[in-house]
């Protein structure tokens, strides 16, 4: 993620804010040029001065408190903007509750966004696409249905239970569940790996290097499922997979992975927009490493961005727990997990190509 200034008054300002604090002047997100603009109104439609004689209008979620983005003002087009059109199904909003976590969810989704228009990532809808086309469920438990709304992908669709922004019933699963890391905005990154690995990998040329590093997918998936919830991770597995949940079956490698991919190189980008560097003053020299000063949404070369990955997420720790907080980030980065980190980098820089030849596109 990116810092952002104010082009009016040069102020900093970030991803979600809707009006700078020191001018005053509305603020919108143009995804197309990944800016956040300084607007003037004019009759209903926004102008900036960031782009000369186009004129705009806000997603028609922003009347919701949900979206800051902007679309082209175009009478008859699409009133949502290239995140929100992908959502199918939105909580009944008139209900306080659900109206309020659904604005945290939409913030977390930006983000997702955020990095898969920096990575020239296909994005197709249901309607251009009605067989792998991405769309977005997000569903409010209902106290009569007999089970649980249960956060997954199907097919390019993504369903997120609303419980999972609020902060306490999130952290309740992520403690039932044994898990040492559960966020909103790391379900996205998890479910849209799936979305990918359908789009990327499946009945490609990427999937005979997928299942010699992940292992063979056509293993009863259901079944594995069951194994690992009964079972736990197998012993070792701290070398070979990111997480334990990893270890259930090669898809959910797949996913945990594309999701700690996003999740470091949109950090590293936030630390070179600080002009962060992470330089202990213990003598370690092999963490002394200068300031980000390349975009890692471009890099090509993972073992660049895990270079400083590595020292950054030792900073960002060790900050938690000063303040007495757990740590940001409790993984451990060993060799095979950054050879399967590299093998989704080249993925992803492989993908808009062959989505300009129609190679991602199915039948």
């Amino acid at each position: 993620m990116k810092l952002f200034s104010c082009d009016h008054c040069g102020n900093t300002i970030y991803f979600e804010n809707a009006l700078c604090e020191h001018c005053g002047h509305q603020l919108g997100y143009l995804p197309q040029r990944a800016a956040l603009v300084s607007l003037v109104e004019d009759g209903g439609l926004w102008s900036t001065p960031a782009v000369s004689d186009d004129a705009y209008v806000f997603c028609a979620n922003a009347a919701h408190g949900a979206c800051n983005w902007l679309i082209p003002a175009n009478p008859g087009g699409d009133i949502y903007c290239t995140a929100c059109r992908h959502n199918e199904t939105i909580p009944p909003i008139d209900d306080p509750t659900n109206l309020a976590r659904w604005q945290t969810i939409e913030r977390a989704k930006k983000r997702l966004f955020y990095s898969l228009l920096r990575l020239d990532l296909p994005l197709r809808t249901r309607a251009e696409d009605p067989l792998h086309g991405l769309a977005f469920r997000f569903l409010a438990e209902d106290a009569t249905a007999p089970q649980r709304v249960m956060t997954g992908h199907d097919n390019g669709i993504i369903t997120i239970a609303l419980a999972e922004a609020d902060d306490a019933e999130r952290e309740y699963r992520r403690t039932s569940m044994n898990e040492p890391y559960r966020t909103l905005l790391g379900h996205f990154r998890h479910e849209i790996g799936h979305h990918f690995w359908d789009l990327m990998v499946a009945g490609r040329s990427a999937q005979e290097t997928f299942r010699a590093l992940f292992g063979d997918e056509r293993q009863d998936y259901a079944r594995s499922l069951e194994d690992h919830y009964a079972n736990g991770a197998p012993q070792g597995w701290p070398q070979t997979h990111i997480s334990a949940y990893a270890t259930a079956h090669p898809w959910e490698d797949f996913a945990e992975t594309f999701a700690h991919f996003l999740l470091i190189t949109d950090t590293v980008e936030m630390a070179a927009a600080f002009g962060m560097r992470a330089r202990p003053r213990t003598g370690d020299d092999h963490m002394a490493l200068p300031p980000v000063t390349f975009d890692p949404y471009r890099e090509p070369e993972m073992e660049r961005i895990i270079d400083h990955w590595v020292p950054l997420a030792s900073l960002i720790n060790n900050l938690n727990r000063a303040v007495g907080q757990a740590d940001a980030y409790p993984f451990v980065l060993s060799p095979r997990v950054i050879e399967k980190l590299g093998y989704i980098n080249d993925l992803v820089h492989q993908a808009p190509a062959h989505d300009q030849n129609g190679a991602l596109n199915r039948p």
